[in-house]
């Protein structure tokens, strides 16, 4: 029978695979336009969605498996004239870097000697006096090393572009130093007596080597935070092996292996204290600069420095499942996505160098006609097709950001993409939760009022009492703070909790009774009601102790305000976003933490469904929205925002959660996260305007012979690093709390 009930295989509906990503390394990328080739290519195939980052020099791919698969998605990145291979150890790709920048530094050191004779040979021609100064023939085997040998690299990448169906910034100084150094070859060959321009195609590959080693250079130094954050974690541990303390590699530890941190030491991995108490700073996760406390049963980070004690510990995460390594995986896909404010850049890369071409054809025509000199038109022609290249374009956006992110994770404030970025950036209206987001999430005595002569320490230690067996929230909030006054728990007897009311018990042969106001009222006993009215409309808990039918007391509890959000919600309005709290606690409560925190719009009694909702109602207005919440109970409003922060979730945060994740229990990092994005913003803009503005004066300045090629090329490389120099400014950016 239960046979006939089974639906067949064939007619059962096959789920969907899930999408596969692929992270590749791509080697032969030299501008904008070489990315945007790759990604267009990629994107053609079926179910492959690209998105390839120039300044990383990666692509991140996504695809449905059965559609396409790794070996067809490197054999398209090939087809395209570029080589594709799988991402490499982070050592492994240093050491590869290093020996590349190496051999491009030993080139560049070759043709900088061959070109000085060049150098100086202009200069003399500047004053007048250096005209034949150098015969042909010798310019010839100078200029010859460098256009064949150094420049090889522009006709390797020239012919793989040109090859793969695309045009890049190779192709264009390939065509524009071969038409000067050949047009001077067969000048010189001939003994023709006509004008040589060997210095101007030795000159713009010298120049052009140059600005590519102060890119790698400066590039290099975009990663700089992932690379601080990797070297924090220590290469070997302390670990326990049959009864004895081994030295071993960080890589050998497994989950529940016990390890010892000593005082001045990094946690190896993450774990749970067994046994010790110590202070460990983990500002380098948090952003927070003091050392937190540890002891048993607390947790450790691996990377975090120990400062006093010596703690032994269980670990609990190793590898990459640390919160390290979640942090630096995170950070890692922030610099490689791409952000919407690129897409004008990569839409003008994609055509720049034909354009280019058909203006720099359209310069020699025109020149030509003009001047009735070839030689000239030629000079004007070249000097466009050097001066003009994508390279800052595609520089603009991503170094910014991967500046910016790596600053962020150092403040301890994640951004999980760029696009994140962006929005927050843009941010004008904010909805913020009130449970674990304004407040600390749990409740907290915040006042004691004394009855009839008594003390308040007399009605903290009696409360104490009565409840220090009690596992209820307001009865741990009584009891901590009673210990943190140093007032310990006396004796009792014949307990007895009063459901829903309080707890009544006999202490010192007398009867002792806690609970709320109307428990006293039903039991006849007399307090001072109109002290405690004023508190309750603050929307704080009240409960009253007696002893002996005579009320001693009272004790307000209340979940109360984290010591940093009423200077974070000042920080975030004074950025002109209006803030606005959403909460399911009742309206008296909701009214007393708003007017607390500087709130002026807020909405009570608004379930986790609800608020969703509320979100999108504020978004049809045309606003931009962010949401801040403890990334649980409002996980629909979160994912409903245009971008949602994750506040309060510690190191052990769900970090799939948000877009920004903001490693600090404090709503001050909202505030860090809005100002690095804006100031990411500004980087982006000015980067954009200056390589386009360059790139506009650059045209016609070069097609009227206004600069000579080399001169051009020498722009040209300092465009490139004058973009990224700009975005590493951003490091200079502090977060608004953060101590001079």
């Amino acid at each position: 029978m239960s046979s006939a009930l089974r639906v067949p295989a064939s007619d059962a509906p096959a789920p969907a695979a899930p999408a596969a990503s692929l992270d590749l390394a791509v080697d032969g990328m030299t501008c904008a336009a070489c990315a945007a080739r790759i990604e267009k290519v990629l994107n053609r195939l079926p179910g492959v969605t690209a998105n390839v980052n120039f300044a990383a020099e990666k692509a991140r791919v996504r695809y449905a498996p059965g559609a396409a698969d790794v070996e067809k998605i490197m054999a398209a990145v090939r087809k395209a004239g570029y080589a594709a291979r799988a991402i490499e150890s982070r050592d492994a790709a240093n050491a590869r870097r290093l020996a590349e920048y190496t051999a491009e530094r030993r080139r560049f050191a070759v043709s900088l000697l061959l070109t000085l004779p060049f150098l100086l040979q202009m200069a003399a021609m500047l004053a007048g006096v250096g005209h034949g100064l150098m015969p042909a023939w010798v310019q010839l085997a100078l200029a010859t090393p460098v256009q064949l040998w150094v420049g090889r690299r522009f006709y390797a990448g020239a012919w793989h572009a040109l090859r793969g169906g695309g045009a890049n910034m190779d192709v264009l100084i390939a065509l524009g130093t071969s038409i000067a150094y050949f047009y001077s070859a067969a000048v010189t060959v001939l003994g023709l007596p006509l004008h040589l321009y060997f210095e101007a195609s030795a000159a713009i590959i010298t120049f052009i080597v140059l600005g590519k080693l102060l890119e790698s250079r400066a590039k290099a130094r975009t990663t700089a935070a992932i690379e601080a954050l990797i070297r924090l974690q220590p290469q070997t541990a302390l670990v326990e092996r049959g009864g004895a303390l081994v030295e071993v590699p960080v890589a050998e530890l497994r989950v529940g292996d016990v390890f010892v941190v000593r005082p001045g030491q990094n946690v190896a991995v993450d774990g749970v204290v067994v046994e010790g108490a110590s202070g460990v700073d983990e500002s380098m996760l948090t952003g927070e600069s003091l050392p937190v406390a540890k002891e048993a049963r607390s947790r450790v980070f691996a990377g975090t420095a120990n400062t006093t004690g010596m703690l032994r510990c269980r670990a609990t995460g190793v590898g990459a499942d640390t919160a390290l390594g979640a942090i630096v995986r995170l950070v890692e896909e922030a610099q490689g996505s791409k952000a919407p404010i690129q897409r004008l850049a990569d839409t003008v890369a994609g055509v720049f160098v034909p354009i280019v071409i058909a203006i720099a054809a359209l310069t020699f025509g025109v020149t030509l006609w003009l001047s009735g000199s070839a030689a000239i038109a030629l000079v004007h022609a070249v000097a466009v097709l050097v001066i003009e290249c994508p390279c800052a374009l595609g520089l603009a956006t991503p170094t910014a950001v991967m500046v910016g992110s790596g600053a962020g994770a150092r403040a301890g404030v994640l951004i999980r993409n760029a696009a994140a970025l962006e929005h927050a950036g843009r941010l004008d209206t904010l909805v913020v939760d009130k449970t674990g987001t304004l407040t600390l999430g749990r409740p907290g005595v915040t006042d004691i009022v004394a009855f009839s002569g008594a003390t308040e320490g007399e009605v903290l230690a009696l409360a104490a009492t009565l409840e220090h067996a009690s596992e209820h929230p307001l009865a741990r909030a009584i009891v901590e703070h009673a210990a943190a006054a140093g007032i310990a728990p006396g004796p009792l007897a014949a307990f007895e909790a009063i459901p829903g009311a309080g707890v009544q018990a006999t202490v010192r042969d007398r009867p002792a009774l806690l609970g709320a106001p109307r428990l006293m009222r039903e039991r006849g006993i007399d307090f001072d009601e109109a002290r405690l009215s004023s508190l309750e409309q603050q929307g704080k808990t009240v409960v009253v102790v007696a002893h002996g039918g005579v009320a001693l007391g009272a004790i307000a509890i209340a979940d109360r305000m984290r010591p940093s959000s009423r200077a974070a919600i000042a920080a975030i309005q004074a950025m002109s976003i209006e803030v606005i709290m959403l909460t399911g606690d009742n309206r008296t409560t909701a009214a007393a933490i708003a007017a607390e925190a500087g709130i002026t719009k807020f909405e009570a009694e608004v379930l986790p469904r609800d608020k969703a909702e509320r979100v999108r109602a504020l978004e049809r207005e045309g606003r931009t929205v962010g949401m801040v919440g403890d990334g649980v109970n409002d996980a629909p409003a979160l994912a409903a925002a245009h971008v949602s922060f994750a506040v309060g979730a510690g190191s052990d945060v769900a970090l799939n959660l948000a877009d920004v994740t903001l490693m600090r229990s404090d709503l001050m990092s909202v505030a860090d996260a809005i100002s690095l994005s804006r100031a990411t913003l500004r980087k982006v803009r000015q980067n954009l305007f200056f390589a386009f503005i360059y790139n506009v004066l650059g045209i016609p300045l070069a097609a009227f012979g206004m600069l000579s090629p080399a001169i051009a090329g020498a722009a040209m490389a300092l465009s490139s690093v004058s973009v990224v120099s700009n975005s590493l400014l951003l490091k200079r950016w502090k977060p608004l709390n953060a101590k001079p």
